[in-house]
């Protein structure tokens, strides 16, 4: 372990099954992987193909949700994946993860997807998304998870842009009224 608990306090609520709260680092959840482009992973065109980049990127997520929060945890949502640059036949894809932020049970995943054609030495930043996944005990139920201590710039920034994300998620999912996104008014002085 890499120093990943940095204090504890109390819980919310007496009562909580978990009296103590941890936190942990940003970096104490990036996950690095890194894959080859085969030709049974391409289209037609020799690129690589849309849900095999979805794939990597969901088990990466996965992981780094799964370092964060030392449990089983399962994807709930996935924010806009756009294929503005096509990965090669032949390109090594490296993906970085790591968990932004923690709401109670579910994390917001940040992952950065680039491809390099080692021969030229051309590496080139491909996609970007968030992931959200929630945390589940042994029969399926949601946990509650460490919170975030974002130390460097990109993850200060990252995690304040968190909840906004989350919010708009779930009015998208109808799960929270407009009406109630306080995070989303104050970005267009709606308050």
């Amino acid at each position: 372990m890499t120093g990943s608990v940095l204090y504890l306090c109390s819980a919310k609520k007496a009562g909580d099954k978990h009296m103590k709260k941890i936190h942990k680092k940003c970096n104490d959840s990036l996950v690095t992987m890194t894959e080859l482009v085969l030709p049974n992973d391409t289209n037609p065109l020799n690129n690589l193909m849309g849900g095999r980049l979805m794939h990597w990127m969901d088990i990466a997520a996965a992981i780094s949700a799964q370092k964060h929060s030392n449990r089983i945890v399962v994807t709930a949502s996935v924010d806009n994946i756009s294929f503005s640059k096509p990965i090669n036949l032949g390109n090594v894809v490296t993906l970085e993860a790591f968990v932004t932020r923690a709401f109670n049970s579910s994390m917001e995943v940040f992952i950065q997807v680039s491809a390099e054609d080692i021969p030229s030495g051309r590496k080139t930043e491909t996609n970007s998304a968030f992931f959200t996944f929630v945390a589940v005990d042994q029969t399926g139920r949601p946990i509650d998870v460490p919170e975030v201590h974002p130390e460097s710039d990109l993850e200060m920034e990252l995690y304040e842009g968190a909840l906004r994300r989350r919010q708009l998620r779930l009015v998208l999912a109808k799960r929270m009224k407009p009406e109630d996104a306080n995070e989303l008014k104050s970005i267009f002085k709606l308050q």
